[in-house]
């Protein structure tokens, strides 16, 4: 089932409360997303550890398509 970009935000907001958060819907399908983050946490670690950190955070939820941008600042 889709997830909603409310819905994909909210489950984002819980890992990184205070990351810039930015989720963009690719193919107009609620399927298909691309996520933008910026959060102090990614500083120092490496950029599998920081796409793992963000797979952990929806992982409840079934998502066909995840592209993820990551940032510590």
């Amino acid at each position: 089932m889709p997830i909603s970009e409310i819905e994909l935000e909210s489950a984002l907001k819980k890992k990184f409360p205070d990351a810039q958060i930015e989720c963009q819907d690719l193919a107009g399908d609620t399927d298909h997303w691309e996520v933008r983050i910026v959060d102090p946490v990614f500083q120092g670690q490496s950029r599998i550890q920081q796409h793992k950190m963000v797979q952990e955070a929806v992982v409840d939820y079934d998502i066909h398509a995840l592209s993820i941008k990551t940032a510590a600042k």
